[in-house]
């Protein structure tokens, strides 16, 4: 049976509930926008619970601990149903009394778990060392990325203790979203199609601070001259700096 949620995490813990709530362990936990339907399967709508979430969440918590309890939203946060179910059956696990199965890596499930975690951590430390912000006239400073995968919940507290008082939004443009930090609250935002066609070219919302362009044309002038030609190594700068983050980097341009 397909379990359909609406794509949060709270919606994916109150399909890991309603599996031991109705007995249907033998479920599937999936979004809409990666359904297809299944002539021998049926499906079930779930509606999120906080309540029921939350339960699930310090259930995990009491059994595991509360940092491998973070790990099943670190491994959500990979979007796919595979990780998805690979999760779901831990946590089924785990609730029946089979609390050391994450350190079984001869599962599948744990393994595909591992993978997840191992990736998004990877990604959530290249988002930290990748972001640059640029300052807008009205002082307010702003980046946009394209992470693999949807690291920005967790990266929005680094940001927010390293840069605490000024304000600034990291954008995701990928899932359509950003964190924004004024300088008291982390508040999730989402910008329509006008306003991120703005951003991505600096015009009429966000035009950038003259002070702001000098410092972009220092910092390329300080990056060319310290490059020596000779130690060119692009495999080696490739494998720490990938291709795809190049486009938000000003030392690239």
């Amino acid at each position: 049976m397909y379990y359909i949620f609406d794509g949060t995490y709270y919606g994916w813990l109150t399909c890991v509930f309603e599996a031991f709530e109705r007995k249907e362990f033998s479920i599937k936990p999936i979004t809409k926008e990666f359904h297809l339907p299944d002539i021998f399967a049926d499906d079930r709508v779930i509606t999120t619970s906080k309540e029921k979430a939350i339960r699930i969440i310090r259930g995990l918590e009491g059994h595991v601990g509360k940092n491998m309890a973070q790990d099943f939203y670190r491994a959500f946060l990979f979007e796919h149903p595979a990780v998805w179910q690979a999760a779901y059956y831990l946590a089924v696990q785990i609730f029946k009394g089979n609390k050391h199965i994450l350190s079984n890596f001869g599962n599948d499930a744990v393994m595909k778990f591992s993978d997840a975690l191992r990736k998004v951590s990877r990604e959530r430390h290249r988002m930290k060392a990748f972001v640059r912000f640029q300052q807008s006239t009205d002082g307010l400073y702003f980046a946009v990325v394209e992470p693999d995968f949807n690291v920005l919940p967790l990266i929005a507290a680094f940001f927010k203790n390293r840069y605490t008082d000024q304000s600034w939004i990291i954008y995701d443009l990928k899932r359509n979203y950003g964190i924004y930090w004024d300088k008291v609250n982390l508040i999730e935002v989402e910008l329509n199609a006008g306003e991120i066609g703005d951003v991505m070219h600096t015009s009429t919302l966000v035009s950038l601070d003259d002070q702001e362009e000098y410092y972009k044309n220092l910092w390329q002038q300080y990056f060319k001259s310290t490059n020596i030609e000779a130690r060119r190594n692009l495999k080696l700068h490739l494998k720490h700096v990938p291709r795809r983050y190049w486009k938000y980097l000003p030392e690239k341009n």
